[in-house]
């Protein structure tokens, strides 16, 4: 069995990654997918990268119910290659193809999708690639120390695979900037894909989004990893009046779904608490300000910080004197009866003290 799976996968791959499309009139600088599909999305990619294929199997499946096609998930698996390599794609392509049997037999939800649109016979990879990098990047982009590389970037990356409509510029780059999330060590590609993602379409709320999906479907670590790079402002939201009477100073609440977005103004924070039956995490997104256990002295918190706050644990945390601070707040491990237990006021001399 093996034996035969493999090289039909390998067949699929260079199938998936010969050039067969090109763009027609579709806008391909718009975003393909809805908030929830994108959402899946993050996932599938991201897992693709770390190559956990049992949580990649449940985004999948999950994708999949919320009516991304076969044709958008088996599009971006194969972009992946480009970035994450051949193993990891091809492992990944046979777990889609596992879930689309699985689910047929189950009579559940399977959207094939459209196949890419056919090129001309005239096209030219490495004329259309060239352009596709210059717009991505920004400027003209030549790897002179490896030509060969740079062959392959223009001619085949961005050429060959941008070419397949299936997915558009905007779909491709949110799927790689969260893989490259997902990936230790490749900051800087990142960074510069985040600024591809801007220049290919992708919106600030859109990328806010690949954090919050990260963080909630994904890992904690990979979301600090794109809020650290991402320096973007996140909305501010409502007077958070509700909890007004725990905290010095104005803080605003925009809630996404499972996930508190918390601004501080300067100065502002929260009274010391403890979370009883469940662990809160912070992600850090924009800003600078403190995090402190009591007994310990307080941790900066800057963006892409990630701090995990054990149950039961008596805390504070807040922006600094002079910068307002925005941090992700949500809870894991939670126990039926989980609650808040609110406590003293840091007061001004406490927070004075801090360097």
């Amino acid at each position: 069995m093996k034996k035969i799976l493999f090289p039909m996968l390998a067949a699929a791959m260079l199938t998936a990654c010969t050039h067969k499309t090109v763009q027609t009139d579709k806008d391909m600088h718009q975003l393909s997918f809805n908030e929830q599909q994108a959402a899946w999305m993050t996932a599938i990619a991201a897992n693709e990268t770390k190559g956990d294929l049992i949580a990649l199997e449940s985004a999948i499946h999950n994708g999949l119910e919320a009516e991304l096609t076969v044709s958008q998930v088996k599009e971006a698996l194969s972009h992946l290659y480009a970035y994450t390599g051949f193993p990891r794609s091809l492992n990944a392509l046979g777990t889609l193809e596992r879930v689309i049997g699985d689910r047929q037999a189950k009579g559940a939800k399977v959207l094939m999708g459209d196949e890419p649109s056919p090129l001309p016979d005239d096209y030219d990879a490495l004329k259309q690639g060239t352009a596709v990098q210059t717009e991505l990047t920004g400027r003209a982009f030549n790897y002179d120390f490896a030509p060969a590389t740079d062959y392959y970037l223009k001619a085949h990356l961005f050429g060959d695979i941008f070419a397949r409509d299936n997915l558009t510029y905007t779909d491709r780059e949110l799927v790689t900037v969260s893989a490259l999330s997902a990936l230790q060590g490749v900051e800087p590609q990142l960074a510069a894909h985040i600024n591809g993602a801007r220049n290919m379409g992708v919106t600030e709320e859109q990328l806010q989004g690949i954090v919050v999906a990260l963080a909630t479907k994904v890992g904690f670590e990979e979301a600090g990893r794109l809020a650290g790079l991402l320096q973007t402002e996140w909305p501010q939201g409502q007077p958070n009046d509700k909890y007004a009477q725990f905290f010095v100073g104005k803080s605003f609440l925009h809630p996404y779904n499972g996930v508190a977005n918390v601004t501080f103004e300067p100065r502002c924070r929260n009274n010391w608490h403890i979370h009883h039956g469940a662990v809160q995490v912070l992600i850090c997104v924009s800003g600078k300000g403190w995090y402190q256990e009591w007994g310990k002295l307080a941790v900066p918190l800057t963006p892409g910080t990630v701090i995990a706050i054990p149950e039961g644990v008596k805390h504070w945390h807040g922006a600094a004197t002079d910068s307002p601070m925005q941090h992700l707040a949500l809870h894991m491990q939670e126990q039926p009866g989980s609650s808040n237990e609110w406590l003293e006021p840091v007061s001004d001399e406490q927070y004075d003290r801090l360097k």
